[in-house]
């Protein structure tokens, strides 16, 4: 019989363990299932797609405008931000309409945290990027 997840006596890792795959096996299984949220957010969200698309123009310029590796490293964190905020903000959507259509105070305001994750990263964005290209093409 398996142990009831609520039973005080097990410990909090026993609690979060989950049966099934482990090692390697749990790896691959956890890649193809990001693989499939990225496919996922691909194929559904507009936002996704086009904060990719300029991910993959400004990469490549971090490497030109970065002055330094930590620079460089600076810059394409602040596209991947985006990038992450984007994904958490439409699993947020996509859970709360899951749930239901009908409107609700909470799920509006849960949408709208979401949609604010990603506007701070894109202002973060904004503001790394400018800085930079300003240092960039008004350096001495």
């Amino acid at each position: 019989m398996t142990p009831d997840k609520t039973d005080s006596t097990l410990s909090p890792r026993q609690m979060m363990s989950k049966p099934g795959k482990s090692g390697l096996a749990r790896l691959l299984a956890a890649t193809r299932y990001s693989w499939q949220g990225f496919r996922a957010a691909w194929l559904h969200e507009a936002a996704f797609r086009l904060e990719v698309t300029l991910a993959l123009a400004f990469v490549p310029l971090a490497f030109i405008i970065g002055q330094t590796l930590s620079h460089q490293i600076a810059l394409i964190i602040t596209c991947a931000l985006v990038i992450l905020a984007e994904v958490i903000n439409t699993a947020i959507e996509s859970i709360i309409d899951r749930i239901g259509t009908e409107r609700d105070p909470l799920s509006g305001q849960a949408k709208d945290l979401g949609s604010a994750a990603v506007f701070v990263t894109l202002v973060l964005f904004l503001l790394v990027w400018t800085a930079s290209f300003w240092h960039y093409f008004h350096a001495p």
